[in-house]
């Protein structure tokens, strides 16, 4: 930085990459109170409308890796920045979307801010102290809870009061505001790691990952045993074994995946799809229980606005937590918060066989679900960044960020099949049964056990002396007394 200018407080820098990583999530759900609405607001069938929220999630899984080695090759500021653009500009598509094709374009542009998180934690390694690092990590890791948290009844209310633009809109104003702060208190620090883009990696994996993720993402639609679906898994499977292939042989690759081989940065990430699948079943299951009619004899009766209410404090919740689970990594180590909040994860599901017939116990099941999740998702990035360079913080942090996000997809795809064949009739329509509910929180349950027994295998290793040498640091502030 410019030495006649006066240094951010640290407490500023991560405290803006926590509302970024806000904004970032928000683009997650604002979509969500509409998807009933689509086909009417956009004149298409509801198959079709479905690309408007697949088309974000494969936006965001193609261009996270990438952007995370950008950030390597060429500053963390300067892509965060660029983060930001598209997200800006998606948002102003769909505020003047009035058909199918522009609201696919738009939200596909909103999903490449995802990559914006991994970028900002990596960050954070630059510029703060290490006493610092647990729990800056951990609450900006909270953030997409939060930002979720806040995104639904926010959505619900406006859908429900106002005209659908205005989301996107707000949208934009937020997004622009969050590219102002970055440009204004973000230090940059210069780029860690040398060599060149490659870019023939980070069309492999893309393609390979368009594969991957549509093909469980439509599977259901399309039928698992289907030409489509089974073309696009084995098309997945070749081009992914090629860039692995290219990827081991090239000199500055896209993924380095002699690092990623390492016992702690492989199972950290294994740990991270299972986490990420089950964080996700509570966010599919909870909504739809609130929502449905009392008629049922489970469903809770709530509109679309109430239900995102009732939601809300779990996601908040896991700023409170994050900063337990600093403390607990500083105290035992990041494995063991892992592990804690693997099996508080467990917990969650497990007490919903008692607690989810009514709104208060499926209060209280996501408050501890969401718990786990802070405190998994806060431990995830400081194992990542003890096993690797320091050149490689940012791509790595991205690497680990898309495990999450094929987790989460598989979450869909499997929590779906249980709900849509486990079914009981209300009228003419057929609506998932209690046994449907209940068995998606035992895979849940199930799962998060499987998450916790991964992560107690991760093998500690000592720091490379690259990795354990203090970063040179931007000089910032120490004087504010933030917990951060």
């Amino acid at each position: 930085m410019d030495g006649s200018q006066p240094a951010p407080r640290t407490g500023v820098v991560v405290g803006v990459l926590a509302l970024a990583g806000i904004v970032v999530s928000l683009m997650q759900t604002l979509i969500v109170p509409l998807i009933g609405e689509l086909p009417r607001l956009l004149h298409t069938t509801a198959g079709n409308t479905s690309w408007a929220v697949t088309a974000t999630l494969l936006a965001a899984a193609v261009t996270t890796p990438a952007i995370g080695r950008l950030a390597d090759l060429h500053g963390k500021k300067p892509m965060l920045l660029i983060c930001m653009v598209p997200v800006i500009a998606g948002s102003v598509v769909c505020a003047t979307a009035g058909s199918l094709a522009p609201m696919i374009v738009g939200r596909g542009l909103q999903g490449i801010g995802a990559g914006l998180v991994p970028i900002g934690i990596s960050t954070l390694r630059d510029v703060l102290p290490p006493e610092r690092m647990g729990s800056a990590i951990a609450l900006i890791s909270s953030s997409l809870g939060i930002g979720g948290a806040l995104g639904l009844p926010i959505s619900a209310a406006v859908a429900q009061h106002a005209n659908w633009h205005v989301l996107f809109w707000a949208a934009g104003a937020l997004s622009i505001l969050v590219g102002a702060l970055i440009w204004a208190l973000i230090p940059a620090v210069p780029a860690r790691a040398d060599g060149s883009f490659d870019i023939p990696g980070a069309l492999g994996l893309g393609g390979g990952l368009v594969c991957l993720l549509l093909a469980i993402s439509k599977g259901a639609d399309w039928g698992w045993t289907g030409g489509a679906t089974l073309g696009l898994f084995g098309t997945a499977v070749l081009v992914l074994l090629a860039w692995a292939w290219w990827e081991l042989r090239s000199a500055s690759p896209l993924v380095d995946l002699r690092v990623t081989a390492r016992g702690q940065v492989l199972l950290t990430n294994a740990a991270s799809i299972v986490v990420g699948f089950a964080m996700y079943a509570s966010a599919l299951i909870t909504p739809q229980l609130l929502q449905l009619p009392t008629a049922t004899g489970y469903g809770l009766g709530q509109s679309m606005q109430a239900a995102g209410l009732w939601m809300a404090p779990a996601g908040l919740m896991m700023m409170l937590v994050s900063p337990l689970g600093a403390k607990l990594s500083a105290a035992r180590t990041p494995k063991t918060t892992l592990v804690v909040g693997s099996l508080v994860i467990a917990l969650g599901y497990g007490s919903s066989v008692a607690l989810m017939g009514s709104v208060w116990g499926l209060l209280a099941v996501s408050i501890v679900i969401n718990s786990g999740v802070a405190l998994a998702y806060g431990a995830m990035p400081a194992l990542i960044m003890g096993a690797v360079p320091l050149s490689e913080t940012g791509s790595a942090n991205s690497f680990n960020t898309l495990m999450r996000s094929i987790g989460t997809t598989l979450s869909a795809a499997v929590v779906g099949v249980v709900l849509s064949h486990m079914t009981t009739h209300l009228g003419p329509y057929a609506v998932p049964s209690l046994n449907g509910f209940r068995t998606g929180m035992l895979v849940g349950c199930a799962v998060s056990l499987t998450a916790a027994a991964v992560a107690s295998c991760i093998p500690l290793r000592k720091p490379t002396p690259e990795a354990s040498t203090p970063a040179p640091r931007v000089a910032l502030a120490d004087t504010d007394h933030s917990p951060v």
